[in-house]
C-alpha cells in the first residue's frame, strides 16, 4: 500500500512539473513576438513598494529595440557577458572562472550568469539561489536560447532588467537617472547604467561610490570590443 502511494505521489509530481515547464514554454512562445507588460521581478518589486505605499507603481516603458541607445546594448553586453553572440546560453568558461573566485574568496563574489540566464531568471523565477531555482532558470534559458533570436533576447533584457527601486527597463532608467529617452544616452551614461546591474537599488542612491565609478570606467574600456546584434 505504502509503495503504491508512493509511486502515484511520484507521478503527480512528475506531472505537476511538466505542466510547469509547458507553462513557461507557453510565455516563451509568447513572448517572442510579443511584449511582456510585467515580470516575475517586477511583481516582486511592487510587492515591496506597496509594503511602504500600497498607491506605489513601477517606473516601466517598453521601448523597441532600434529605440535604445548602441551606446547601452554595447555597455550591457561589456558588462554582463561578453560572449553573448557566441554562446548557447551558458558560458562555460565565465561560470568556472567564477566558482574559481568564489572558493578562493570562500563566499558568493562573482556569478557567471549569462544575459539569458539573468532573462529567464527576471521573467519567471526570482534573485534566490536554491539549487532548484537555478536548474529551473537553465530549463528556462535553454528554451529562450532555443525559440528567440539574439537580438530578440537583448531587447526583452534591456526592457525589463531592474535600475532602481521600482524602476524596470532602459526607458525608465535613462529618465529618472539623466532626464532623458534611452535613444539619446551617450558613452558615459550607458556605461554607469550597466555598471549598476549587479545592485541597483544601492547604486540609485549611492551613484558616486568609488567601486560602482570603478567598474563604469572599466566597461567604458570594453565598450569597443564586444558585438551586437543587429
Amino acid at each position: 500500500m505504502m509503495f503504491r502511494l508512493f509511486w502515484r505521489g511520484l507521478l503527480l509530481l512528475i506531472v505537476l512539473v511538466l505542466l510547469l515547464q509547458f507553462w513557461y514554454l507557453g510565455h516563451v512562445l509568447w513572448w517572442k513576438a510579443f511584449d511582456p507588460t510585467s515580470t516575475a521581478f517586477m511583481e516582486a518589486g511592487m510587492d515591496r513598494l506597496q509594503e511602504k505605499k500600497p498607491d506605489a507603481e513601477l517606473r516601466y516603458r517598453w521601448v523597441d529595440y532600434n529605440r535604445i541607445s548602441m551606446q547601452l546594448k554595447r555597455a550591457v553586453i561589456a558588462a554582463e557577458d561578453s560572449r553573448f553572440l557566441a554562446h548557447e546560453g551558458f558560458d562555460w568558461e565565465a561560470m568556472e572562472l567564477a566558482m574559481e573566485k568564489n572558493l578562493k574568496k570562500g563566499r558568493i563574489a562573482a556569478g557567471g550568469s549569462t544575459i539569458s540566464q539573468q532573462l529567464a531568471k527576471n521573467l519567471f523565477l526570482s534573485a534566490s539561489r536554491n539549487p532548484l531555482r537555478k536548474v529551473q532558470e537553465a530549463v528556462i534559458t535553454v528554451m529562450i536560447e532555443s525559440l528567440w533570436s539574439k537580438h530578440r533576447i537583448l531587447e526583452v533584457y534591456l526592457n525589463v532588467i531592474e535600475w532602481g527601486n521600482g524602476i524596470y527597463g532602459a526607458e525608465a532608467a535613462s529618465r529618472r537617472y539623466f532626464k532623458t529617452s534611452s535613444a539619446s544616452l551617450g558613452r558615459d551614461q550607458a556605461a554607469l547604467l550597466a555598471a549598476m546591474i549587479p545592485n541597483p537599488r544601492y547604486y540609485e542612491t549611492h551613484r558616486s561610490s568609488r567601486g560602482l565609478l570603478k567598474r563604469k570606467s572599466i566597461i567604458a574600456a570594453r565598450m569597443s570590443q564586444v558585438t551586437v546584434p543587429r
